[in-house]
């Protein structure tokens, strides 16, 4: 079992080298990637060092998974090179996420639909699996009808240069900005470009990708997403209206039993979901559970995840483990 890891000396690269370790990742071969400046390099990993090397010489290897995240350019060109090998690449990027011809999984919702032919397969955006993971059991049980989303999401989602940003503002130091404004003791309503509909990219991947992964574009789905100078994951205020009336009690039930949720709700004692709770953790974390009292059959729910964990690599590792669990590598 040969495995490649594209983007290792990134933020997201170095969680998936982690998660791989904790969960006892089972390889025979290892090879790391990155950026040409950092080829010749090593990285430790399980107590033994890897040399980094460049991208075709890991295309040339063949290998039978490659976890991408590198960004969608890199993506756009190489993952085809891989899969014409027989590599079964699982992309970070948004690069093959609304692709018709290419998965967008969730493991625990929809690795159902993964196929022994699935070559490439498109990773989530970390905002939209924190949040189907919550709302996808419900979907089941109650059907969705219309979701409204504001998110308030870390600056790790940006990468390394995002939380240099932050801390370099916190300690009064002049350095290189990602942002168009400050971000520490601030928050900006803008993630990613801001499209002719005069939303974000973000907010419309939301949108996309959960009508994609649930496989019905009939849900009404309206997003606001907000960086916020927070390091721990992101965290989401959904408002969930449904065509069937629920019970609450059900719907903590439901929640409790779903794997890979932990539901945190105890207002009385101040226990709800902060992203301080989810930092290095895989599950996504539940908490708020109220009724709407504005209008029937609609539900309050805050979420927290950690975005480097089940928003990236978390989730990414999940789908190699799902495709060796159902013997779909060859």
């Amino acid at each position: 079992m040969k495995i490649v890891v594209v983007g290792a000396t990134g933020l997201v690269g170095q969680e998936i080298l982690r998660v791989m370790e904790e969960r006892n990742f089972q390889f025979d071969e290892l090879y790391l990637v990155a950026s040409p400046r950092n080829v010749g390099k090593e990285i430790s990993f399980k107590n033994k060092k890897y040399t980094i090397i460049g991208m075709q010489a890991a295309c040339d290897l063949a290998a039978d998974v490659a976890i991408f995240s590198a960004g969608s350019g890199t993506s756009l060109e190489w993952a085809p090179k891989f899969a014409d090998k027989g590599t079964i690449v699982i992309d970070n990027s948004s690069a093959w996420r609304m692709d018709p011809d290419k998965k967008l999984v969730v493991p625990e919702i929809n690795g159902h639909v993964l196929r022994i032919d699935d070559r490439i397969i498109a990773n989530p955006n970390c905002s939209t699996i924190q949040m189907v993971m919550a709302l996808a059991p419900l979907h089941v049980k109650y059907k969705l009808k219309r979701i409204v989303v504001s998110t308030y999401q870390s600056v790790t989602g940006t990468g390394k240069d995002a939380v240099q940003q932050m801390m370099d503002e916190r300690k009064g130091v002049e350095g290189s900005k990602v942002y168009p404004h400050r971000i520490d003791m601030n928050t900006l309503p803008h993630i990613d470009v801001f499209l002719d509909n005069l939303y974000t990219r973000e907010e419309m991947k939301m949108v996309n990708e959960t009508h994609k992964i649930l496989g019905d574009h009939s849900i009404g789905i309206t997003a606001t997403t907000v960086r916020v100078p927070t390091v721990g994951g992101h965290a989401e205020a959904v408002n969930a209206e449904f065509h069937k009336e629920f019970d609450l009690g059900e719907v903590r039930e439901i929640l409790e039993h779903t794997p890979g949720v932990i539901v945190m709700d105890d207002v009385k004692n101040n226990v709800y979901p902060m992203p301080i709770h989810s930092q290095g953790k895989d599950e996504v974390f539940v908490g708020r559970i109220r009724r709407d009292e504005s209008q029937s059959k609609t539900l309050n729910l805050w979420i927290v995840a950690d975005n480097l964990r089940k928003g990236a690599a978390t989730n990414a590792v999940q789908i190699a483990e799902f495709m060796m669990e159902k013997n779909l590598v060859y």
